[in-house]
């Protein structure tokens, strides 16, 4: 396994200096949160080009391993938090998301990124878990297949508040997908949260389908990303069982409201981690 940190805790940086910066401390993966000015879909086509070309020039140099990361807040809708998304009630929101998809799948595949990391969204209409089921399983199979054409793993994360929040709903949802590159993304902190514990057990259990973590602190039944320390995980048994299943992928730290202390909350988390790993 190797040490990451994901760009929404550096929400203040340009990736370039990211990528510098955490480097410089040791990490040896980033995980972009595909942003405005960050690998953003929109504005001038060419920058945006060149800004992934760049990008995928400096990641080898440093020798850095990336995920990209689609959970940005406000980038597809200024006023509405994450949305629209793969279950969004509007059919128009639903195409902006696969569009959206279609970019980041495309970014990770120059940057022949780990994968690309994606979540199921909020239910926002009053319909059945079944016509929900079904909405996202639609949703998320062009994406796959897109992503199956270049080569690129889809790594789903299931999240406190949305459609699929636990194991047991990504267990179902799992069940109606038929795909190779559909994997796992897992939070640590989530499966806290939500008591899905011991966490050692989960991750052995999900670990031949885990591509991509993301680490941080919680405490239980409050979705809030913790530096390490202020919650209330025990580490050293998480790390064991990473160990005992031989995780060869990013372990990628999650600080989004941190980034007014971005620099120096990277460096402290590494501290934290490195002798676990």
């Amino acid at each position: 396994m190797i040490l990451g940190y994901n760009t929404n805790g550096l929400a203040h940086h340009d990736p370039f200096d990211a990528v510098e910066i955490l480097s410089e401390i040791g990490y040896s993966a980033i995980a972009l949160t595909i942003d405005h000015l960050t690998l953003t879909p929109f504005g001038n086509t060419y920058l945006a080009t060149r800004q992934v070309d760049l990008l995928a020039k400096v990641l080898d140099e440093a020798k850095m391993r990336s995920v990209i990361e689609t959970g940005a807040r406000f980038l597809l809708n200024p006023r509405v938090k994450h949305e629209p998304t793969f279950v969004s009630p509007d059919a128009k929101g639903r195409d902006l998301r696969y569009e959206f998809m279609r970019h980041c799948i495309d970014t990770a595949q120059t940057l022949k990124s780990d994968c690309v990391s994606v979540w199921s969204g909020r239910l926002l209409d009053d319909v059945s878990e079944e016509v929900a089921m079904d909405r996202l399983v639609a949703s998320l199979q062009p994406v796959l297949d897109y992503a199956a054409e270049r080569d690129v793993t889809i790594g789903f994360e299931p999240e406190p508040g949305m459609f699929i929040d636990t194991m047991a709903k990504f267990d179902q949802l799992q069940q109606r997908i038929d795909a190779s590159n559909f994997q796992l993304t897992i939070d640590i902190g989530h499966l806290h949260c939500q008591g899905e514990t011991p966490i050692a057990d989960y991750l052995r259990r999900y670990g031949d389908r885990i591509v991509n973590i993301h680490i941080e602190d919680m405490k239980a039944g409050v979705h809030e990303h913790l530096p390490f320390g202020d919650g209330e995980i025990d580490f050293p048994p998480i790390f064991q069982a990473l160990k005992e299943i031989d995780y060869q992928g990013p372990v990628n730290v999650e600080l989004s409201r941190h980034s007014h202390d971005g620099p120096n909350m990277a460096q402290k988390s590494y501290d934290f981690l490195k002798p676990l790993i």
